[in-house]
């Protein structure tokens, strides 16, 4: 599959070459240091949060402080959460017109195209930059229908009691480590709400940036949809490059209701200065579907594992991952389904693509309960590898207690042979636009499942990505 993009879009520059390096940004507030309690209350006090929040991120930092590291995490002995900035306020309000975002912040949305993808895309954008939205906007079609989208902070304020009945309800702060310092110390993120019946053929994004080295970055996105509607919500993520590092734990809470459907995807593309933590789950009720694209191309290490409880009769969910790995780096990422109602339907597609010395993990769970009557789930794995530096593994768990259920699980690893490379070229392909095809086809089935506009984004930075790859090992 091959879309050529028009530069409008992306121009013929690398997302990090694109982004530059980190220009100075002016702030109003820096917390950083310990995590401690004084500093979480610091947080909540200055957003001027409701009590009842403030004491969900203090029992969150208890938990942070008692839970262990979790036993499967690797690469990130350079991370010392004590070196790093916590909180960061730009000097910079919400503003709903771009003129009104200060300059230096501006220039990198319009860098990546994000204000002319907004005016003929979509139907809704958040940006967030540091540790705050600096930019919403809503079509005014979407609020006469009664969809909701706001900047975190601001719905915990306007709507607390819809708030306070999902957040953190899909994935507690208990079920590890980091989730529990996410939840001591979220800030920015979107909470939207679709009502019954309600569809939004238009995507909504959010577009998040980290803009300096050794900061944190912890928003918090939160989408419910109401019966029988539909929302197609798209997640994009960069940042320039700086000396160091910057950590992101965010985190993705979705609920679709009795026939909702959501469908997430996300574009990640880091520098690779970013260690990349994603904490992303969504409860299915009855007939509801839940999918998921995550397609991982940048930061230093990612971990990420898009996941769906499906709760009601009926439910069903598909979970399609793409992680490219182009030098020293490491992705660990895959999916995880419980079917825990009958007639349930799952799906997971894993692709990976590794290359100069880079590491792919999948990592993945399916769990039937007793009782998931004619319970369906199928997995399938598929690496490629690109020279004899680079490596992929997988780990597949699956834990099966309906004798009725049917769980398969497929998986295949190959790697690019000199004779396949020398075919193409001998067409009059380069060895760049040949490695570029390879894997461009290896990647056909996610890339037809994107929007077309965000299918062209992310065609184009995969073959920047590949650009000067040099001879295989």
């Amino acid at each position: 599959m091959t879309i050529k993009l028009r530069d409008k879009i992306l121009p013929e520059k690398g997302v990090e070459e694109l982004l530059g390096y980190a220009v100075p940004t002016k702030t109003t507030v820096e917390l950083r240091g310990r995590i401690s309690r004084s500093l979480v209350e610091e947080i909540s006090r200055i957003k001027k949060e409701p009590d009842w929040m403030r004491r969900l991120r203090l029992r969150s930092l208890e938990l942070f402080e008692k839970l262990p590291m979790p036993n499967w995490l690797r690469g990130i002995e350079e991370l010392d959460l004590e070196e790093l900035t916590h909180y960061v306020k730009p000097e910079a309000g919400i503003a709903e017109r771009w003129e009104d975002v200060p300059e230096e912040i501006r220039k990198y949305y319009e860098r990546l195209g994000i204000p002319e993808l907004e005016q003929r895309f979509l139907s809704g954008l958040s940006a967030q930059f540091e540790s705050e939205t600096v930019y919403s906007s809503v079509k005014k079609k979407l609020s006469e229908m009664g969809v909701i989208m706001l900047p975190m902070e601001e719905a915990v304020k306007r709507y607390p009691d819809l708030v306070k009945k999902y957040f953190l309800r899909v994935f507690p702060a208990s079920d590890h480590k980091f989730a529990a310092l996410h939840a001591a110390l979220w800030s920015g993120g979107v909470f939207v709400y679709v009502p019954p019946g309600v569809r939004v053929e238009e995507p909504l994004e959010a577009f998040f940036l980290i803009g300096r080295a050794m900061e944190g970055q912890f928003e918090h996105t939160l989408i419910v949809a109401d019966e029988g509607s539909f929302i197609h919500f798209i997640e994009g993520c960069a940042a320039p490059m700086y000396k160091g590092y910057s950590f992101h734990d965010g985190m993705v809470e979705l609920y679709a209701h009795k026939g909702a459907t959501i469908k997430f995807t996300t574009l990640q593309n880091w520098s690779k200065n970013v260690i990349n933590f994603n904490n992303k789950r969504g409860i299915a009720e009855e007939g509801a579907r839940i999918d998921w694209i995550e397609g991982s191309i940048g930061s230093r290490i990612t971990y990420v594992y898009p996941s769906t409880i499906l709760r009601g009769r009926g439910a069903s969910t598909r979970s399609m991952v793409v992680s490219v790995v182009k030098g020293p780096y490491l992705k660990d990422t895959g999916s995880k389904v419980i079917h825990v109602a009958p007639d349930t339907r799952s799906r997971i597609i894993n692709k990976s693509i590794s290359v100069d010395g880079g590491i792919n993990i999948y990592r993945g769970l399916v769990k039937v309960l007793r009782g998931a009557r004619n319970a369906h789930a199928h997995v399938e794995c598929d690496s490629l590898i690109l020279d004899s530096k680079s490596m992929a593994f997988t780990y597949p768990h699956n834990q099966v207690d309906e004798p009725t259920a049917t769980v398969t699980h497929e998986a295949t690893t190959g790697r690019l042979g000199e004779e396949q490379l020398f075919y193409m070229m001998s067409r009059g392909l380069s060895e760049d636009e040949a490695k570029s095809l390879i894997v461009l086809g290896f990647l056909d089935e996610i890339m037809a499942e994107l929007p077309f506009e965000f299918a062209n984004v992310l065609n184009r930075v995969i073959q920047l990505e590949f650009k000067k790859l040099g001879g295989l090992g």
